[in-house]
């Protein structure tokens, strides 16, 4: 691609806080026409701030954007819709229900009769048709009266980016009217083969003249199909380049701020050695519905085992599997635990706690709790667990959506502990706390496995895998890696085993 192009999007010094939060500081960015430009960074680096601002959902605190060279400042996603700039979210929004023609026009049914509602549905076919011809190379692949439920995985994110174009419109000759196509983690549930086909017609849209805003953080697909990168770390630029010609090595520097070869600042626990605990669960060739496509795992009674890798991976789905919660495609699960599983959910508001309840409600909640108890008995088992794991709160009276995320989460393993399980399987045990209490909980992990539990812990945070744990192993793509000491590894090549 000609450096001397004019950029079709030009970032200049933005800036973006919350409250007393800087998510974005002094950010530049330039993305040409014609062109696929990555932006990579690790959770929390500014990356989903950035692109809500481009699309209109929220507003800069300090700095321009122009694109095409005119000021840009979208009042809303619609808004940025009609200046030519679209979005395909990460997480699947198709209705699977509806056929594919359907979808693609989805909020934008051209009417016959706008006062009466009625749809032009020759008018909206033609629609769908022409989205669909821009990103499927046999259109017959997509067919427009398919339910979009029965489509695989990547023709669905191809409809996707379909009714994203849709919304800007197709000039004549088949070209999209977008200009600025934003696609978040496209990849992210895809195997090879997928992503190669999906990356082929993203590469045919920028040879037809759109620029591709790929959010990623697979470097494979940066050095694979971008023409240029940008890396956000803490909210502030600290990369950029052409990926073609940056080792990967020096992009994950740039994202981490360390060298791949430098160790996290405190030791790893040593690793327990082979067989030094009974094997409480055994995993073999498992895969679930979607994900994962295939885990092997060995537990051991007294460790902690950490499960990295990217979002979309299949590590919660991992974890559901093993629990019993979802369904397995394939593979055999052999629990060697009296006590059973239990799982810490990622999700605290919406699957692991009841917020509108109180904490002694909360923390008794249980298949093995009887199922009448006196109410003094109820509070005063909680208050057990408030004052064994520091939770701070008014009284076990108090309702969990009252506390902090952190002491929200203390309940959640209040809950786990009271049953006395064998096997913990965590997931994400840290996210939205605060410093303080993430040391609390990994430090009760700690305890728990030196008392004898068998832990899985799933965590983004590479540090909190690399200081916690015994041993790790990397899910990419949905296949799990053999396990490693945790001593031999640091958190860049964790990154750089599950982006490659």
């Amino acid at each position: 691609m000609a450096g001397a192009r004019a950029p079709l999007l030009e970032v200049t010094g933005l800036a973006k806080a919350f409250g007393p939060n800087a998510v974005l500081r002094d950010v530049s960015l330039r993305v040409l026409p014609a062109s696929i430009h990555a932006l990579l960074g690790e959770n929390g680096a500014g990356k989903s701030t950035l692109t809500r601002v481009l699309l209109g959902m929220e507003r800069a605190d300090a700095g321009a954007v122009l694109l095409g060279g005119a000021r840009y400042a979208p009042a809303s996603a619609e808004a940025a819709r009609r200046a030519g700039v679209v979005l395909v979210p990460q997480e699947r929004t198709l209705c699977a229900h509806l056929t594919v023609a359907d979808n693609v026009v989805l909020g934008i049914e051209p009417a016959a009769r706008a006062r009466l509602g009625i749809r032009d549905r020759a008018r909206a076919r033609a629609v769908a048709r022409e989205a669909i011809a821009l990103v499927a190379a046999d259109p017959a692949r997509v067919p427009l009266d398919a339910p979009a439920g029965e489509l695989g995985v990547a023709d669905q994110q191809l409809v996707e980016i379909a009714r994203a174009l849709a919304q800007g419109g197709v000039r004549e000759g088949g070209r999209p009217a977008a200009r600025l196509l934003v696609l978040d983690e496209p990849t992210s549930s895809l195997g090879h083969e997928d992503a190669a086909r999906l990356f082929e017609r993203v590469r045919a849209l920028r040879d037809a003249g759109l620029a591709v805003l790929l959010v990623t953080h697979f470097l494979s697909d940066v050095a694979a199909h971008a023409d240029r990168y940008t890396v956000l770390r803490d909210g502030r630029v600290a990369g950029e380049g052409d990926p073609r010609e940056t080792p990967p090595a020096q992009i994950v520097r740039e994202m981490l701020g360390r060298a791949l070869e430098e160790a996290r600042e405190g030791a790893a626990p040593e690793a327990a050695p082979p067989g030094s605990g009974e094997v409480v669960l055994d995993a073999k060739d498992v895969a679930g519905v979607k994900r994962p496509e295939r885990a092997s795992l060995t537990l051991r009674r007294g460790e902690i085992l950490g499960i990295a890798g990217l979002v979309g991976s299949g590590r919660t789905e991992l974890l559901r599997v093993l629990a019993g919660l979802d369904p397995k495609r394939s593979g055999t699960v052999t629990l060697r635990a009296p006590r059973g599983v239990g799982l810490l959910s990622e999700d605290r508001g919406g699957e692991g706690l009841m917020l509108g309840r109180s904490i002694a409600e909360n923390i008794w909640l249980s298949p093995r709790a009887p199922r009448f108890a006196a109410p003094g008995s109820l509070l005063a088992e909680a208050s057990r667990w408030i004052e064994e794991l520091a939770i701070r709160a008014g009284g076990p009276g108090q309702r969990a959506g009252e506390l902090s995320g952190g002491n929200q989460q203390k309940v959640q393993l209040a809950r786990l502990l009271r049953e006395d399980v064998d096997v913990l399987l965590v997931d994400e045990p840290t996210r939205g706390i605060d410093v303080a209490s993430k040391a609390q909980v990994l430090s009760l992990l700690r305890d728990l496995a030196a008392a004898g539990k068998a832990i899985v812990l799933v965590s983004s945070r590479l540090d909190e895998l690399v200081t916690t744990c015994d041993r790790i192993a990397v899910l990419r793509r949905g296949t799990l890696g053999p396990p490693r000491p945790a001593s031999s590894w640091t958190e860049a090549s964790l990154l750089l085993e599950a982006s490659s």
